[in-house]
């Protein structure tokens, strides 16, 4: 199998788990959230390319460490979790572009298709497929928290528990996403796909699933795009999931 062909299936598996996780950030008012979370992994990538280690590594590593980070510190100050990502994201984006290399700064920033390699198909697959299933088993707890906090927890639901496990995975798509859309754009992949079939959509079924096919979509052509005209992939990818969403704008008027 081609290196691009290993590319695409990759970027099918993750720009559509990406957008499932992201139809429920977008119902929750966290897109801010989700876009500087992508942010926070750049740290965990340098020093992957400093060291010579897969950046997924370190991107993950960082992700969670800052998630778990954010959450003790809206236990203790009571602060809106917008403020401490916001805090957490300047922080992790000055870290990262002080030690990232500069040869490699674009590379971290926008992604490098020719970076995916033939032994990371398997891991992004596997790691995709369980957070797609883990995230759909949680799914209904999450939207009953963001219909009514206290409702939920009447009926016995930990919602501090599966807030907590939702922003886990929405961590762990986006540093399998890092290393081909980057980390300045991932969050995008994120949010957008989700944006866009919210705009056709009338259940939450369709809604969620249209957003795991439009982000594996967008990833798919952005993909190709990028291998034809040599564009960076992770603008390629961004860019084709802001024109879906004007053609939905679109859509929708009608």
């Amino acid at each position: 199998m081609s290196d691009l062909y290993i590319t695409i299936l990759i970027g099918f598996f993750v720009g559509g788990t990406a957008g499932y996780l992201g139809a429920i950030m977008v119902m929750k008012r966290m897109s801010l959230v989700g876009d500087a979370l992508s942010h926070v992994a750049l740290p965990g990538m340098a020093l992957g390319l400093v060291y010579d280690f897969n950046p997924f590594i370190g991107a993950l590593f960082f992700l969670v460490f800052g998630i778990f980070i954010i959450w003790k510190l809206e236990k203790i100050t009571k602060l809106p979790v917008e403020n401490l990502v916001g805090i957490i994201f300047t922080a992790s984006l000055a870290v990262g572009i002080l030690i990232t290399p500069e040869p490699e700064l674009i590379e971290a920033l926008f992604g490098d298709i020719s970076s995916i390699r033939s032994f990371d198909l398997p891991l992004i697959v596997i790691f995709s497929i369980v957070i797609f299933f883990f995230t759909k088993f949680i799914s209904k707890k999450v939207i009953f928290s963001v219909v009514s906090d206290d409702l939920a927890r009447s009926r016995g639901i930990n919602t501090d528990f599966y807030n907590l496990a939702y922003l886990l995975m929405v961590a762990a798509v986006v540093a399998l996403g890092v290393k081909f859309v980057g980390s300045l754009l991932m969050g995008a992949l994120v949010i957008i796909p989700a944006a866009a079939s919210k705009n056709a959509t009338k259940t939450f079924n369709q809604y969620s699933y249209g957003a795991a096919i439009i982000g594996g979509f967008s990833a798919v052509l952005g993909i190709i795009l990028s291998d034809i005209f040599a564009f960076p992939s992770g603008a390629a990818i961004v860019l084709v999931a802001v024109f879906i969403f004007v053609l939905m704008l679109k859509w929708k008027r009608n």
